[in-house]
């Protein structure tokens, strides 16, 4: 399996120190930012990372509160906006000008808002499972999970935990599988005991959703029609619905699209289909590099 450099950087704001994982040859051609989901880090891309670092540069941030970055003692800053502004210091500390934003779930949300904000420095958009608008009911099983779990006290606990919440997303899964996605939900103390991976205080976000209409995006979603952009579903999701992806197409007719069976939300990459449509999506962008 291909290594990664790990690199620690200053946020945006808040005198946080961010982590990343630098994957892949730092003069390819074409550099991929892979940003992770709402409660997720850095390691879920562990199999999808070295595969495309064979050809491309590939860096896998941990957002702020989540994976080996600090937490924010203000938590009012874990929103998308202060992490898109992360993503430019990160840019800017590794010299990439231009990069295929790749993001599941909420860093998918980033790779749009990157996009419409500052389109010179996308040379096209991945988005996993999201799209300008989410579904009520899988936003509503994510936040029943986010910060609500017991602390698992071993790995066994934490497997079962794991399992027990995400076996609607992956069916097919063994205890294999499951072992090794635990192992990307937890960080590891010095007893050797599993240790969440994310800070709690993420699901006041929930909290400020509950106080506020949800934003329109699809404002956001017209300003990407320019830019190159693949949309890949879960064939089982609940946050990205076939209504919502049939009307990113209408409004984008560029839009690539590919649905990954036997896969909720959010699946994980590594699965055939997903993986070879990131790689003619990315030979493409790379020959008009």
């Amino acid at each position: 399996m291909t290594s990664y450099r790990e690199l620690r950087y200053p946020a945006a704001s808040g005198g946080l120190t961010l982590y990343a994982r630098d994957y892949g040859p730092a003069d390819a051609r074409l550099a991929v930012l892979c940003m992770h989901g709402f409660s997720r880090n850095s390691a879920d891309f562990d199999r999808l990372a070295p595969r495309l670092a064979e050809r491309y540069r590939v860096v896998c941030p941990d957002q702020r509160g989540r994976g080996r970055s600090d937490h924010d003692p203000e938590p009012a800053r874990y929103t998308p906006a202060t992490y898109v502004q992360d993503m430019a210091v990160l840019m800017a500390r590794l010299g990439l000008s231009r990069a295929v934003m790749l993001g599941t779930s909420m860093g998918g949300v980033m790779a749009m808002v990157m996009g419409a904000t500052a389109p010179q420095s996308v040379a096209g958009l991945i988005l996993n499972d999201v799209g300008p608008e989410v579904d009520p009911a899988g936003l509503q099983r994510i936040r029943a999970h986010i910060g609500t779990q017991p602390s698992p006290r071993t790995w066994e606990e934490a497997v079962a935990q794991a399992r027990q919440a995400n076996a609607v997303v992956f069916p097919d899964y063994d205890d294999g599988d499951w072992q090794a996605f635990t192992r990307r939900l937890f960080l590891e103390d010095e007893q050797g005991r599993p240790v969440s991976a994310y800070d709690p205080a993420i699901a006041n976000a929930f909290a400020d959703a509950d106080a506020a209409p949800a934003p329109d995006l699809w404002p956001l979603w017209d300003a990407l029609r320019p830019l190159p952009a693949l949309a890949i579903r879960g064939e089982t999701s609940d946050i990205l619905s076939v209504p919502t992806l049939a009307r990113m197409v209408e409004r984008h007719p560029g839009l690539l699209t590919v649905t990954v069976p036997g896969r909720g939300h959010a699946p994980m990459l590594d699965e055939p289909v997903a993986y070879e449509a990131i790689e003619r999506f990315l030979l493409e962008r790379e020959e008009s590099a």
